[in-house]
């Protein structure tokens, strides 16, 4: 087993006429698991033009993980609010666009997966990064939180309007506590 017969990658060979150990694949050959024939799901395009719906049914779960993933990927330039002032712009990086603009609002679904599998102006492709179906998932969250900047009033029932003219409720202050060890320090820790 140690001496077995094999070719070594792009060695040479005797029994081919080219003397090429290293074959080329035959035509049409394609990866398992890299078929890529649904063209609404791995391009978010139809023909030339951009997708308006999810290739896949609108959930809870889904837009669990669009915010999961969009919390990871895309905060550090677009915030989570996606208003484009993320830690990264705060530091000197070019700013992207508003996801609140009236251009982006009205820009179909498939537009923002094409935007992260491509890439588009500064901002780079993420396609080896992030799989086709958290792609989808971020582009239904991003969806979702420009309806949540601008949704209209009529949207809300009308026993629940009164509470939009009213200021929220202050947020409870958390207890100070003192970790172990830290009981000569000044400054109690908050949590």
């Amino acid at each position: 087993m140690y001496d077995q017969a094999k070719y070594k990658p792009l060695g040479e060979s005797k029994f081919f006429p080219d003397k090429r150990a290293a074959r080329a694949l035959p035509d049409g050959t394609v990866a398992r698991g890299w078929l890529r024939s649904d063209q609404k799901l791995y391009q978010g395009r139809q023909g030339h033009d951009l997708v308006a719906t999810l290739p896949m049914p609108l959930t809870a779960e889904l837009l669990a993980r669009g915010r999961d993933r969009f919390n990871i990927f895309c905060t550090p330039c677009h915030d989570r609010t996606g208003s484009g002032r993320g830690m990264v712009v705060r530091r000197g990086y070019q700013p992207p666009p508003s996801f609140h603009i009236d251009r982006l609002r009205d820009a179909p679904v498939g537009h923002f997966f094409d935007v992260m599998t491509n890439g588009l102006g500064a901002m780079p492709d993420y396609s080896s990064q992030i799989d086709v179906g958290d792609r989808w998932a971020i582009a239904a969250y991003v969806k979702a939180l420009q309806f949540s900047q601008h949704a209209p009033v009529s949207d809300v029932p009308a026993d629940k309007r009164g509470a939009l003219d009213q200021p929220p409720a202050p947020l409870p202050t958390p207890a100070a506590v003192r970790e172990m060890g830290q009981e000569s320090r000044n400054k109690p820790v908050v949590r």
